[in-house]
């Protein structure tokens, strides 16, 4: 089942039809990264439809990060201020150069063989739709962390932030959006502070009716080390908290809408039967 809160009844998604075939372009902030980056670039290497470019925006990797992107034919680009959103943004303000829809990966994201197919379709099938996100599968640590970060770290995200946005949170590891979306979020989010969370500011900056789509059929693998240890647990969690602290309440949906009254149930409806 497919998620869409803004745009009304979800829709599955991935499904093409006739239409235009939109340019889409992958970007992959990267620091220190060079292993995960070689499998990631490998990936989309094979997938069913290549992406019409990947950039590869390089944090200040000190290891072969660089090298691995140049090797593998993405364009490289440098961002001197730390942080995985002056990062991303960095690599938004890229791709939108030429792109119709910007993918967004990290580098322990393994995109299945169709993911980009999937996700250009989507876009090409429906006009409408601004934002696609999908859900993860973790690889590495234990079980337990496995278990945890899918279904209490992802799972609740979405469970938890759909009523409170009023549309599903993007994940950071596996979403895109069209580039004109990005080009009039550019001037409305905190990329310059590295403390934040880029997704979630991301999510919570997006315009009042902004159609965003959240389809759980949409796994992406990524690394579970963000719960490894209770130390990086706590350090996204605070992350998460400064991030609210920085654009709350005028990223509320009744704020937006200047409306005073929450989403209606049927938001948390659907993502429950996901």
């Amino acid at each position: 089942m497919t998620v869409g809160v803004a745009g009304g009844v979800g829709t599955a998604v991935g499904t093409p039809r006739p239409g235009a075939r939109l340019r889409l372009v992958v970007v992959i902030p990267c620091l220190d990264d060079a292993a995960f980056l070689t499998v990631c670039l490998a990936a989309l290497a094979h997938q069913t439809r290549r992406p019409d470019d990947v950039v590869v925006v390089d944090n200040g990797s000190t290891d072969t990060s660089r090298d691995v992107a140049r090797d593998a034919g993405a364009t490289l680009v440098r961002e001197k201020h730390r942080g995985i959103w002056p990062a991303a943004a960095r690599g938004y303000d890229v791709a939108s150069r030429s792109a119709d829809v910007i993918a967004r990966l990290d580098a322990d994201s393994v995109p299945p063989a169709d993911w980009v197919a999937r996700v250009a379709a989507a876009f090409e099938a429906d006009p409408a739709l601004e934002a696609l996100t999908g859900s993860a599968t973790f690889y590495g640590g234990n079980p337990l962390v496995r278990y945890a970060g899918r279904h209490w770290y992802i799972g609740g995200m979405y469970t938890v932030l759909t009523p409170v946005f009023g549309h599903p949170p993007v994940f950071g590891s596996n979403f895109a959006m069209r580039a004109d979306l990005w080009r009039r979020m550019r001037r409305l989010v905190s990329s310059t502070d590295a403390q934040i969370h880029d997704d979630l500011d991301l999510s919570i900056r997006f315009p009042a009716g902004t159609r965003v789509e959240y389809d759980p059929t949409l796994r992406m693998p990524v690394s579970a080390r963000p719960f490894a240890t209770p130390a990086a647990l706590g350090l996204r969690l605070r992350k998460a908290l400064w991030t609210f602290q920085r654009s709350w309440p005028a990223g509320a949906p009744w704020v937006k809408r200047g409306w005073g009254r929450r989403p209606t149930s049927r938001a948390r409806q659907r993502v429950r039967s996901s």
